[in-house]
């Protein structure tokens, strides 16, 4: 027996340390693919967001890249020796045209410089004094001769594709007629000439100082037969010596410009009247040149102390001369290393323009960017001539030497600039410097409005609103529900707010904008009633139950007491509206939204801030409610029955130690609840006016940067400047984001830190 169970031992011990290791190897084996599982998608989670990060960046870095010339060969223009006064290109930027003094047009193209075609207007022997742009939008010149007429010709390119090949073949038309029109009486020093649909204006000047006007206008019947009015000539003379003049394309202003002087004395023309003298300007320094813009709204001149100015018409804001029109200096453009501008020329469809220098430089701009996009030398002797071609993607800069270049130029995206996006800019048409985001518009003279600031503000003012609704009920109905709240009644609230999250943002932004917004109008002062009642009823019925009977209260089962708080809370807010009514013909005249508006100033949207606050907060409420659930109700029970046990309250116990333990959950519910409203779409698209505005009334609408990119993402043209801004806005939410988060990893660590040791 006992050498039977000596024998035995050993054999048995071997068995049981085999079935030992066979059963720890499965569960080794888990674990450690489990790890790895882990391990691969938390990298890959990582390595999403940097992918996430880095396409975004892609696409927002080239809004800051510069311009980029290349140059093509330089020659000379060819020419019939005569004067150039006027040089252009076509869209393809492969034939250029000179207009000369004699009245011969030169076509060559812009690669070689090979003479293509000569053409001579038909005005005998005639000079021409002056060559000036009537509509540049359809390359249509007028040309001031020498017995003071003026001759209107338009740029005719044909385009055709003999062999598959294309060929441009460049003309001349007359769109009034080969007769040049009967203006002054001699050659006008300068000249200006606009057409827009059947009227014309030609403005000229004399030796004398005088400017003259005449307008045409045709008439055309319902039997398709026209005529042409023409107006008196009107003479008149102003404050400044008329060195150039500048007439804008609707006819409606005129700038006479004194160089020497560097002033401007700018006029309304009103029709068959007079010109009415509205003010004149200094611009600090003798003018060399000034040009219209793209659009006809703004002017830029070019001083001779370096600096280039832009200027339009604007109103003038308070004081006695409150809404009167006055000549608005915008903003100032500096040359680079003291050089003197000689001439400018502008794009012909954005707001940017070159300006060439004594030294053979070109500098190129942008108005509304306020940004020096390139600085180029292109040509060794002073800047005589600047055209741009129709697309902007050629530039001819004609020295006083007669040599042009033609340069190549890549302009992408020069509406950007920090200051453009962030800061305030006085955009044309508009009184005083705004903040505006504004991408498109049905006119084709829309000056593009890419400030991000309004929509920036939109996101934090609609989190901040939803915030102030969500974080109280919440948080406090999570203390309630973790700490007095029975199990029984808590099993079926905290699943039931749970489920709350799980309905879809469009349907709580659908009843926002349909029921919500118009209910909240109609009940404005019923809703403030409640907001201002419910929270103090609240406190006010737990402190009536306090003081009731113990019979009574004994009745309810402890835990139980929040179901006593529905009808009382469904009571306030029948009463409140009950009594909004009355209140409001008592206090408000029958009209809160007009007695606001008159007594206040505050203007009221249907869909505003108030209403999305609320709708918002529905949504982020149920998020914050369960993870702060959680983080106090997670708190170990042996701290509150400790504390308990040494004689503190419960409420004494909550405070002093279930909140401290449980703040680092709390504080990361709110952030993660935070996160949620800032990159909220639906409910903000459907229940705000959905309009950029800059303040933080809840009485008005708003637009986020998440509702931005989903209305204008489908209708923005791929790789455009619009286009990539959206994916700037998306990629200042994603630094917001990460900012929040980083934030809240922060705060969270230094609360587990300081209260671990309890």
């Amino acid at each position: 027996m006992t050498e039977a169970t000596a024998s035995d031992t050993p054999d048995r011990q071997p068995r049981s340390i085999v079935a030992g290791s066979a059963g720890y190897q499965p569960r080794y084996i888990k674990d450690r693919l489990a790890k790895v599982v882990v391990l691969i998608g938390g990298i890959g989670v990582i390595a999403a967001l940097l992918l996430i990060f880095v396409y975004l960046l892609s696409e927002v870095a080239p809004l800051f890249e510069g311009a980029e010339f290349k140059a093509r060969k330089a020659f000379p223009v060819p020419s019939d020796g005569s004067t150039s006064l006027y040089v252009s290109a076509e869209e393809q930027g492969e034939v250029g045209m000179r207009v000369g003094a004699s009245g011969e047009l030169n076509f060559f193209d812009l690669h070689s410089g090979v003479a293509r075609e000569a053409v001579h207007l038909p005005i005998g022997d005639l000079q021409i004094k002056q060559v000036v742009d009537v509509a540049p939008e359809r390359a249509l010149l007028a040309a001031g001769l020498s017995d003071g007429s003026v001759l209107m010709f338009q740029q005719e390119y044909k385009v055709t594709y003999p062999n598959d090949k294309r060929l441009i073949t460049p003309g001349i038309l007359f769109p009034k007629g080969e007769t040049p029109l009967a203006f002054m009486p001699q050659a006008p020093m300068h000249l200006a000439v606009r057409e827009n649909d059947d009227s014309l204006m030609l403005v000229g000047s004399d030796p004398a100082g005088d400017v003259s006007l005449k307008a045409f206008e045709v008439t055309t019947s319902l039997m398709g037969d026209s005529s042409v009015t023409e107006s008196p000539m009107q003479t008149f003379t102003p404050p400044v010596k008329p060195d150039l003049l500048l007439l804008e394309p609707g006819m409606h202003w005129l700038y006479v410009i004194d160089k020497a002087a560097g002033k401007i004395a700018f006029y309304r023309l009103n029709g068959s009247e007079v010109p009415q003298l509205v003010d004149v300007s200094e611009a600090g320094a003798a003018i060399v040149d000034a040009h219209y813009l793209a659009g006809g709204i703004s002017i830029v001149s070019a001083q001779s102390d370096g600096r280039v100015s832009q200027w339009f018409p604007a109103r003038r804001q308070g004081g006695k001369d409150d809404g009167k029109s006055y000549l608005a200096h915008i903003r100032d453009f500096e040359l680079k290393d003291g050089a003197k501008p000689t001439v400018i020329g502008s794009e012909p469809r954005r707001r940017g323009f070159a300006v060439g220098d004594d030294q053979g430089h070109v500098s190129l701009f942008y108005a509304t960017s306020g940004r020096l996009i390139h600085e180029e030398k292109m040509l060794e002797a002073p800047v005589r001539a600047l055209a741009f071609n129709p697309r902007a993607q050629l530039l001819l800069a004609l020295g006083d030497d007669g040599k042009l270049v033609a340069s190549d130029v890549r302009n992408e995206h020069p509406e950007v600039s920090l200051r453009a996006l962030w800061g305030k800019v006085w955009y044309e048409s508009y009184d005083e410097p705004n903040l505006l985001w504004q991408s498109s518009s049905a006119s084709a003279d829309f000056e593009p409005k890419f400030s991000m600031a309004p929509l920036a503000l939109g996101t934090l003012k609609g989190a901040f609103y939803a915030m102030i609704f969500a974080i109280p009920i919440a948080v406090l109905g999570a203390i309630f529900t973790a700490n007095f709240m029975s199990p029984e009644m808590r099993q079926v609230v905290k699943p039931a707010v749970e489920v709350l999250a799980a309905l879809p943002s469009v349907i709580l932004g659908f009843l926002a904008g349909l029921w919500l917004a118009p209910f909240v109008e109609s009940n404005l002062p019923g809703m403030f009633l409640a907001l201002l009642l419910l929270p103090l009823s609240i406190p006010t019925f737990g402190y009536l139950w306090m003081r009731a009977p113990r019979a009574v209260r004994l009745r309810v089962p402890m835990g139980w007491e929040a179901a006593l708080l529905m009808p009382v809370i469904a009571f306030v807010v029948w009463l409140c509206f009950l009594l909004a009514k009355p209140m409001e013909a008592l206090l408000f005249g029958g009209n809160m939204q007009a007695w606001m508006d008159h007594t206040l100033g505050i203007g009221y949207d249907q869909r505003n801030a108030l209403v999305v606050g609320i709708a918002m907060g529905v949504a982020v409420i149920p998020v914050i409610f369960s993870i702060a659930e959680d983080a106090i109700f997670s708190v170990p029970k042996h701290l509150s029955l400790g504390s308990l046990a040494l004689g503190a309250t419960p409420w004494q116990t909550l405070i002093g130690v279930v909140m401290p333990t449980a703040s680092p959950g709390i504080f990361s519910a709110v952030m993660i609840g935070l996160g949620r409203a800032v990159g909220e779409t639906m409910i903000v698209l459907m229940a705000t006016g959905n309009t950029a505005v800059t303040n933080f009334s809840m009485f008005s609408g708003m637009r986020t940067l998440a509702a931005n990119v989903a209305v204008e993402m489908p209708e923005s043209e791929v790789g455009s400047t619009h286009f990539r801004l959206l994916f700037l806005s998306g990629l200042v939410l994603f630094l917001f984001t990460f900012f929040f988060n980083t934030v809240a990893e922060v705060v969270r660590t230094r609360l587990r830190r300081k209260y671990s040791s309890l």
